[in-house]
């Protein structure tokens, strides 16, 4: 992303990683146990019971992994791409205020979270741009979020009741009103940043590197885009 360079980075993330492998091993361990149940004494036939479900286990974590894309990201030119096996969103350079790893009070410090916040000018692009799905699944997926740095009248839990169905119409910037799934992210995109002061997260699990590292790395790659506009 630095000087002329226009080619494209990809970004695999680490939970991608030995996928083939844990088919293959659930496969064997499958393998293992119908022997193992099949002419093993009976009183062996529980430990051929946890063999088969650690094989199943393995099965289906492999799986997982194999159907997620094959590079979670790609930092382009013009914008950064997350890809997720639901859909996925853009963020333009040009619509990224900031970028880092939000912190939260612990006591009298303030710790960063295992997560990469994203800042945005406008939500209007970010919002045309997500796939149905993949908003339905960041809602799900980023609800602890909603439990960040709350406000002490809100010991009760109504305020992060309120957050999470917050289903009304949303209006954005160029006057379109949207309704729905997109509608209740925007509204969650507008109360994270209240609380954590970013829009869009990604957990570190979806990296290839720290969440610190990879934040640095974002704004390294805006500064070298900005330079090459001025």
């Amino acid at each position: 992303m630095s000087g002329t360079s226009v080619e494209p980075i990809f970004i695999r993330a680490a939970s991608k990683s030995n996928g083939i492998t844990s088919v293959v091993l659930g496969c064997i361990g499958l393998v293992t146990s119908a022997l193992w149940l099949a002419f093993l004494p009976e009183w062996l036939f529980l430990a051929g019971i946890f063999l088969t479900s650690a094989a199943l286990v393995c099965l289906l974590v492999g799986y997982f992994k194999i159907r997620e894309p094959d590079y979670s990201l790609e930092i382009a030119k013009d914008f950064i791409t997350y890809r997720h096996r639901l859909g996925s969103w853009r963020i333009h350079w040009d619509n990224l205020q900031r970028v880092d790893c939000p912190r939260v009070r612990l006591g009298l410090d303030h710790v960063p979270l295992e997560t990469v916040g994203f800042k945005l000018k406008s939500y209007t692009d970010f919002l045309h741009t997500i796939s149905p799905r993949l908003a339905t699944h960041l809602l799900m997926e980023q609800r602890p979020l909603l439990m960040q740095n709350t406000e002490g009248n809100c010991a009760s839990g109504s305020c992060y009741e309120q957050s999470m169905f917050d289903d009304r119409q949303y209006v954005m910037e160029d006057g379109t009103v949207i309704r729905g799934i997109k509608a209740m992210l925007a509204h969650r995109m507008v109360e994270l940043r209240k609380r954590l002061g970013y829009d869009i997260f990604i957990a570190s699990s979806e990296l290839d590197r720290d969440a610190g590292e990879f934040a640095a790395f974002i704004s390294q790659c805006q500064r070298a885009r900005q330079a090459e506009d001025v």
